[in-house]
């Protein structure tokens, strides 16, 4: 699918882009180009370390952010393939700063589109988050506009041949400044600060999300959320797995939080498609294909009227056991408690 192509990731220092790179290199051994974007040139050193030029020539280390459209423009040139992983993603760095959040998650949004029109690349995939389902905070907001300007983007595409599409999942496991990396440093400390008793939130490995892309990849037809089925965790199930000893101390949810994270709401559901692994939530507006031709490409189903998928009512669920395994599977082979 990749080889012989030249794919471009912003973001591409962040833990799902040295994840993505780590995959194409592994499964596409004769992609033609792999463009490292993000603003971090220290990240970029450390990566380009890993990778030296002599054994991994298909590698390229650009500097530049999303928000300055002329830079983007020319990492794109001949590029076939981009996946934008940039964000700023933690909440209450977004509620404190909102105006960054906005002129990353949603210009450099738009700029990633028009440098994928101006340069002749046939596939987009963009990352989203469960929290850009019926957001509270700004963070989920800004990324909700994303989805809708990657969406949108197919109908002005033109007689160009390029799809753009979103995945949409939920918390990524042992990713910079998730939970379980939080409690497992928190532990030596004796106390685990938890904000309720009652959130939950799914739970998805970093390789997972890196497949769900490749999927998306693979199969789009352009506009759709791509959206995996993931279990759910309970966070006082993640505390007893990592650090049984510990005591708890409740501090209260933070502002902008959820008690339970949703990824398809009731109303969602009248343009969702069960895909089999996955769900699609399609366009609102499309001028590219029909429910209907959607329904017989992918030989899917709809979801029930008044469906709904959120991290609380879920059917599937990991438990404290499941989640050492996990933690040693993905985060720390050495882990015990």
């Amino acid at each position: 699918m990749l080889n012989s192509k030249s794919v471009l990731i912003t973001g591409g220092t962040g833990s799902f882009g040295k994840q993505f790179v780590k995959t194409i290199l592994q499964r596409y051994p004769d992609v033609k180009k792999v463009i490292i974007y993000s603003r971090d040139e220290l990240k970029q050193f450390e990566i380009q370390q890993q990778y030296p030029r002599k054994e991994f020539p298909q590698l390229r280390f650009f500097i530049g952010d999303v928000r300055d459209q002329n830079r983007l423009t020319q990492a794109c040139e001949g590029v076939d393939v981009i996946i934008h992983a940039a964000a700023i993603k933690q909440v209450d760095t977004a509620e404190y700063n909102p105006t960054e959040c906005i002129r990353t998650n949603i210009d450099g949004a738009e700029h990633v589109i028009h440098a994928a029109l101006q340069c002749g690349v046939r596939d987009v995939v963009a990352l989203s988050t469960d929290k850009a389902c019926a957001p509270i905070n700004l963070y989920g907001a800004t990324k909700l506009a994303s989805d809708k300007l990657f969406a949108a983007a197919n109908n002005i595409k033109g007689s160009r041949d390029i799809r753009f599409s979103v995945v949409r999942y939920g918390n990524v496991m042992g990713s910079r400044g998730s939970v379980i990396p939080f409690f497992m440093a928190k532990k030596k400390e004796g106390v685990l600060p938890i904000t309720h008793k009652d959130m939950t939130r799914f739970n998805i490995s970093l390789q997972d999300g890196v497949n769900m892309v490749m999927y998306a990849l693979g199969n789009h037809l352009g506009g759709e959320i791509f959206i995996p089925k993931i279990p759910s965790y309970k966070i006082l199930d993640v505390a007893k797995a990592v650090a049984p000893e510990c005591e708890i101390n409740v501090v209260g949810v933070r502002p902008g939080e959820k008690l339970h994270e949703e990824m398809i709401t009731d109303t969602d559901s009248l343009n969702t498609i069960d895909l089999g692994r996955y769900y699609a939530i399609l366009p609102s507006v499309s001028y590219t294909y029909s429910e209907e031709d959607y329904l017989q490409h992918h030989k899917a189903i709809k979801v029930p009227f008044g469906f709904k998928y959120d991290s609380g009512t879920n059917v599937e669920w990991e438990t404290v056991e499941g989640l050492r395994e996990l933690i040693k599977k993905h985060i720390d082979a050495d882990f015990t408690v």
